[in-house]
């Protein structure tokens, strides 16, 4: 066992990476758990990780005070590049997700959205909760964990950062993440345009009408059939896309 001094600074600089990971991460970060709880959450994780890295971490422990503040600086950029890699998947659908109640008519009346303090529309906030349910009961947050474990082999502890990589790895999982719920909102982008196309043929055929009130009615509820017929098979497909980026990363 090394000396104590040695695990207490080791164990700082794990609950560096691990804390900043769990503090972006999905779900964990939401604004509605309170700090107190992300902060002990943290902490255990922390403690979980420290036996199992501690001969890894050791000999950055052991590094003058200047070079160990720049390790523990560089620690939680890594952390944090970890959390932002899982939580890409969950940004694109919340864009896309606000996009889809746009094309329906429903973004008239924000509300607080899930996983941020912007206020957002209620069926974003609906696709969101719903994503973020399934990724903890299909346990993809212990794939995070995991990957935050074996980063620790791909990414040593040793005060060296590569943005280059890091940048190729972000641009990556940011067009898989768009693409991937580019698919999820496809049907409501059809359906906005269909809808659209058609109410300005009927408002050339008969402009004395007011089809913008007639056509909202049949444009809501239209939106409302499709994402009651199409939410079970557009959630699967998230999880399932967002499910195998994580076991791969």
């Amino acid at each position: 066992m090394p000396p104590l001094s040695d695990s207490i600074i080791a164990a700082l600089l794990v609950f560096a990476r691990v804390g900043a990971c769990l503090m972006i991460m999905p779900g964990i970060s939401s604004p509605r758990i309170p700090m107190q709880i992300r902060l002990f959450l943290a902490l255990a994780c922390s403690l979980m990780v420290v036996p199992l890295v501690l001969a890894q971490v050791t000999p950055a422990a052991k590094a003058a005070p200047l070079m160990l503040m720049r390790i523990i600086v560089i620690e939680a950029i890594v952390g944090a590049f970890i959390g932002i890699l899982s939580r890409l998947y969950f940004w694109a659908l919340q864009f896309m997700a606000n996009a889809m109640a746009m094309a329906t008519g429903y973004s008239g009346a924000p509300e607080r959205a899930i996983e941020s303090d912007e206020p957002q529309a209620a069926i974003a906030s609906l696709i969101t909760l719903c994503a973020l349910c399934l990724f903890f009961v299909s346990d993809l947050h212990l794939e995070v964990l995991r990957a935050l474990l074996s980063s620790y082999s791909t990414i040593p502890v040793d005060g060296i950062f590569q943005p280059a990589t890091a940048m190729v790895n972000l641009t990556d999982t940011l067009s898989k993440a768009f693409m991937s719920t580019i698919r999820i909102a496809a049907p409501f982008i059809v359906f906005a345009v269909v809808v659209n196309i058609a109410v300005g043929l009927i408002n050339k055929l008969t402009p004395s009408i007011p089809v913008y009130f007639i056509s909202l009615p049949f444009v809501l509820a239209g939106g409302l059939m499709l994402l009651y017929f199409s939410m079970s098979d557009l959630m699967r497909f998230f999880t399932n896309e967002a499910g195998m980026y994580l076991r791969n990363f």
